[in-house]
């Protein structure tokens, strides 16, 4: 064999040598992420889902992915996530699409909608009717991904002062209530506020606020929201909030493929924990709500009252569809969606309720 020949085993050789050394060094690396919240520490179980995702990730990566979570008592921008991940300060948020409405009003129907889809149409529609497409188009130009973070299921219409018999009982009242709902409710003489959580039972003990909408049972009753607003009504503006898991779209792409696998399978893991784990603590709540919160008074909104906001929910929609095309694109299909899904909804879950109960 010539002197070439060696020359060029001896490459091929320590090639490969320097390969498998690069591609194990790759393998070992340890990449450590940080996600922030809007939620507080004790929140759950929203603050539970980031918590539960960083804890799958990490041992799914074998140590590889290191997440800290920080809730809003540490960074202090509760409603600036989104800000916060898309300038790389955190490589990830976990909030709800709804808050940046002011930003980029296409945001707006990827949380939940007045009168939308329940939880699993929205799921259904965002993993297998398109949603995940128009999400992530919305989201291009922030330069960051958003995920389902996990579902509330279908919530209570909020916490009032007074009983609310018709929609004069509304003008000039003083609530909290975000997204679209906020909106509707503004057109029907409500002075509308959106408060980051932590602050929402000192805004109702202080006056600033005279109503607000949370979540439902298993997280309101803890806030002690009845001590103060005793009629507390079923739901119709969020019938399946999903929150959100943001994503830092660079920070994403230097992770190996199947880091960024095992990310996006676990916020799918976690997001369907959160669902499962506040679905159980309302029903808990609910089980002792009448022996244990005897003040609260369980109410349904007039079917006034429910007409006046379907009617001005419709006019809304029609407006923000003729400003603006790509909102026109995401409203159009969650409608279809809903009208093809709602069909088996009520088979499958209307009217087996309606002739078991």
């Amino acid at each position: 064999m010539n002197m070439f020949g060696k020359t060029t085993k001896l490459l091929v050789a320590t090639a490969l040598v320097a390969g498998l050394a690069t591609t194990d060094a790759m393998a070992k690396k340890v990449y450590k992420w940080k996600l922030a919240t809007t939620w507080g520490p004790t929140l759950s179980p929203f603050i539970d889902a980031p918590k539960k995702f960083a804890a799958m990730v990490e041992e799914m990566s074998d140590g590889r992915l290191k997440i800290r979570v920080d809730a809003s008592n540490k960074h202090k921008a509760a409603l600036g996530i989104l800000d916060m991940v898309k300038g790389g300060q955190y490589e990830m948020g976990h909030s709800a699409s709804y808050y940046w409405k002011g930003k980029d009003i296409n945001t707006l129907p990827l949380s939940t909608m007045p009168f939308g889809l329940t939880t699993p149409e929205q799921y259904a529609w965002f993993y297998y009717g398109g949603g995940k497409e128009l999400t992530q188009k919305v989201y291009a130009p922030h330069k960051v991904l958003s995920y389902p973070g996990g579902s509330s299921g279908n919530q209570m219409g909020g916490w009032f002062r007074k009983e609310i018999n018709t929609v004069d009982d509304l003008k000039g009242l003083k609530m909290r209530i975000p997204g679209f709902a906020g909106e509707i409710m503004a057109k029907l003489g409500l002075t509308v506020t959106n408060i980051a959580p932590g602050e929402l039972y000192t805004s109702l003990e202080r006056g600033t606020i005279d109503a607000l909408e949370w979540v439902g049972p298993g997280m309101d009753i803890n806030m002690g929201f009845n001590k103060i607003a005793p009629y507390y009504y079923t739901g119709w503006h969020e019938p399946g909030l999903d929150l959100q898991f943001l994503i830092n779209e660079k920070a994403f792409n230097k992770l190996p493929k199947d880091l960024q696998a095992i990310v996006e399978t676990a916020m799918k893991a976690a997001a369907h924990d959160m669902y499962l784990q506040n679905y159980h603590m309302s029903a808990e709540a609910w089980a002792s709500i009448e022996k244990d919160y005897p003040n609260i008074k369980i109410k349904t909104f007039p079917k006034e009252v429910m007409d006046a906001m379907k009617k001005v929910n419709l006019e809304l929609r029609e407006e923000m569809k003729a400003k603006n095309p790509l909102l026109k694109e995401i409203l159009d299909s969650q409608e279809a969606y809903q009208k093809k899904a709602r069909k088996w909804t009520e088979m499958s879950d209307y009217l087996y309720l309606k002739d078991n109960l």
